[in-house]
């Protein structure tokens, strides 16, 4: 497109330009950061360019205002700002294309412009305008003689102003979206300590080496104390008795670079104690450092319901022992009186013991042991040792067991075992039984009892143990059951599903 020429000729005269209502122009040129690109230095560069480009003894970069005009960067010119009203840049910023004035004292628009008619003497303008992409005007590039000029500038001189008003352009559109982004950042940021300020836990966040450096304002409405810096500051804020503990265990993951969960007591503002659940996660950033992140929450009325319930399940496990025992005293005294009941007293006794012993592994009291299959078989061929040695071997895999699973579990291996005994290699003074457990397939377990050395002729007929068998796997456990005599002795073999012995 043409350049724009003001000049005294008719049609050329632009109208007067006003300034906006109050507030809108500054409004309009807040988002570009114009305080903050004062004396920029690529701005700089540009109006320098621009002057030795044109061979002008003044440039600058000019923002107009709603009552003023400033000069961002400027080459040649002293002062930083003149009126709007005598402002030359306000008439090129409304064109498309450059705005040359060849010489001020003949153009009606200016000719009694106090820059023209006092210092610093104007003659010659020409300004490429400073419009963003949504329409923005926010002034001009210019270049300033104090020579008129009735040629104006060559092409080569006029391209170049285009050329380099669009870079100062981009300076304005970057400066605007580097604000935008970073007040992005402030109201994500902002969002984000009002989110950790609603939840009811404790947030907090350190360094790497644990210094901690936020808290949410949940910690001050619950300690009313001030947060501690270093892992050795929440010695006054958790309980003499959970201290050392979980700083051993929080100083490991901190080594190791892996999550940190622990239960301890938090000191509250009026002196007393509550459990919480402490949690810590380690990020690794993307300049190879580390930050952690946590949370402290109040589990407090959730532990003593927790306490209270094991409680009752202790007392309850423990009442459950004894109607056992009581059950098998019964048993006993009843036989006593008939010699022809002792039998089956003595194997109804010995069948309601290894059911006691079952319900001790996976009882509150026995937790610490582990609810899997090993630890249970361990425990039902326990008076099955030869002093230290136990004549039962327990190979293979280990899969949890749920208590439901326990006590059919218990009867089945307690009958095999007691069989074994009375007609099998338990029966003499040495040999040993084999157990293998192996996971078959994503859900299947396959438990292998075998006995060498025995033959079907040592073995009673089938009677009530063996249904009692077949029922407690088929029915209970939904497995199958197989045993297959060879001349290698007994192998019963015990096809179980993983997720019914779960639970």
């Amino acid at each position: 497109m043409d350049s724009i020429i003001s000049d005294a000729g008719p049609g050329t005269n632009r109208p007067e330009v006003s300034a906006e209502g109050p507030g809108g122009r500054a409004l309009e040129l807040a988002p570009y950061g114009i305080d903050s690109l004062e004396d920029d230095v690529e701005l700089r560069s540009i109006a320098d360019f621009a002057a030795r480009l044109c061979d002008t003894p003044t440039a600058s970069v000019t923002i107009v205002e709603q009552k003023r005009q400033r000069f961002l960067a400027r080459h040649g010119i002293e002062s930083r700002e003149t009126p709007r009203s005598v402002s030359f840049c306000a008439h090129a910023m409304q064109g498309d294309d450059l705005f040359i004035v060849p010489d001020a004292t003949k153009d009606p628009l200016f000719a009694d412009n106090a820059l023209v008619t006092d210092e610093p003497h104007i003659r010659f303008y020409a300004g490429a305008p400073l419009i963003t992409e949504d329409g923005t005007e926010l002034g001009a590039l210019c270049v300033i003689d104090t020579q008129p000029r009735p040629e104006g500038l060559t092409e080569l001189q006029q391209e170049g102003l285009r050329v380099l008003a669009k870079s100062a352009l981009r300076r304005f559109v970057n400066e605007r979206d580097a604000l935008r982004s970073r007040q992005g950042e402030k109201d994500r940021a902002r969002m984000l300590s009002l989110v950790l300020d609603s939840v009811p836990g404790i947030a907090w966040s350190a360094d790497g080496d644990l210094n901690f450096d936020f808290f949410n304002a949940r910690w001050d409405e619950v300690t009313g104390a001030e947060p501690p810096k270093r892992l050795d500051d929440w010695r006054a804020h958790i309980h003499p008795d959970d201290f050392a503990s979980t700083v051993e265990k929080i100083d490991a993951a901190s080594r190791q670079k892996r999550v940190f969960d622990d239960e301890w007591r938090l000191r509250l503002a009026d002196g007393s104690y509550r459990w919480a659940l402490s949690r810590g996660v380690p990020i690794e950033l993307a300049d190879g450092t580390w930050r952690w992140v946590g949370t402290v929450i109040d589990i407090d009325d959730a532990h003593r319901v927790s306490e209270n319930r094991d409680l009752l399940a202790r007392e309850l496990s423990h009442r459950i022992k004894n109607i056992f025992a009581v059950i098998a005293s019964l048993i006993t005294l009843s036989a006593r009186r008939d010699p022809q009941l002792r039998y089956f007293a003595a194997e109804m006794t010995d069948k309601i013991a290894a059911l006691g012993r079952a319900h001790e592994f996976v009882a509150p009291a026995g937790m610490a042991q582990e609810n899997s299959l090993h630890g249970l078989l361990a425990q039902i061929f326990a008076p099955y040792h030869d002093g230290d040695t136990p004549r039962v071997s327990i190979t293979g895999d280990d899969p949890a067991i749920h208590p439901r699973s326990a006590t059919p579990l218990a009867l089945v291996f307690h009958e095999l075992a007691t069989n074994s005994a009375k007609y099998g290699v338990l029966a003499r003074d040495e040999g040993t039984v084999q157990v293998t457990i192996a996971q078959e397939g994503a859900e299947g377990l396959r438990i292998t009892w075998l006995e060498r050395g025995v033959t079907a002729k040592e073995e009673a007929s089938e009677g009530f143990g063996s249904r009692l068998l077949r029922m407690s796997v088929e029915g209970q456990l939904q497995g199958k059951i197989d045993r297959k005599w060879s001349d290698d002795g007994l192998q019963v073999v015990l096809d179980l599903s993983l997720p019914v012995l779960a639970g």
